[in-house]
């Protein structure tokens, strides 16, 4: 099957309304090039789930600063100083998440769990509204699953196939995206002949890729 389409038709596969898994870690490894033709739509309404906020000015940031998303879940804003202004302007909802937290809530989505149990934020803020487990006379919060329509996230080299490798820290968030949402699209910086990678080299499986962008 073949896999390869635009990042226009990529970008094209967003609706309004919808929740978006973003990969990367301040724009490192993100799929930017998709987020700047986003940003360029007239998309409203949208949830995104990824690490940060991004930079206002620099991927999914733009989204936030063109005021296109409703909420984000996430582990930190404070890079983005639009999504600091809306949150506190009550225009756009923020779930945060920590860091260690949301990257197990989206692998649990992938595993088929039906959650996570974790001791972090126990008798803090981000204990409100959840449940409490208490296992051999400890205090755990039950972190539901984190899944999405659409997951983007960006390969240094992707295979045919849909085959990923990262290059250094640009795997961070993006192996753990690929397996939480309906459709999975990958922007790779470069597009190799299947087989060209040893096994062990491959950070992403086919499997989970729907759709690979080539950067231009």
């Amino acid at each position: 099957m073949d896999k390869l389409i635009s990042i226009q038709e990529a970008a094209s596969r967003v609706k309004s309304g919808m929740t978006l898994m973003i990969g990367g870690f301040l724009t490192n490894g993100g799929p930017n090039n998709i987020m700047d033709i986003l940003a360029e739509s007239n998309l409203k309404d949208l949830t995104i789930i990824a690490n940060d906020a991004a930079y206002p000015d620099k991927g999914l940031g733009k989204l936030i600063a063109k005021k296109m998303v409703k909420k984000i879940i996430t582990s930190y804003i404070g890079s983005n100083s639009a999504a600091i202004d809306q949150m506190n302007a009550g225009e756009l909802i923020v779930e945060f998440s920590p860091q260690g937290t949301l990257a197990e809530r989206i692998r649990a989505c992938g595993a088929g769990l039906g959650g996570v149990l974790t001791p972090t934020g126990v008798g803090t803020v981000v204990e409100e509204g959840k449940r409490v487990i208490e296992i051999d006379g400890k205090k755990f919060i039950l972190e539901m699953p984190l899944k999405a329509d659409i997951s983007f996230l960006r390969a240094s080299i992707s295979d045919e196939l849909g085959n990923l490798y990262y290059k250094g820290t640009t795997r961070n968030f993006n192996p753990l995206v690929a397996m939480a949402a309906e459709l999975v699209i990958v922007e790779a910086e470069e597009i190799v002949k299947t087989g060209f990678f040893i096994p062990e080299n491959v950070h992403t499986p086919a499997i989970l890729i729907d759709n690979i962008c080539k950067i231009q």
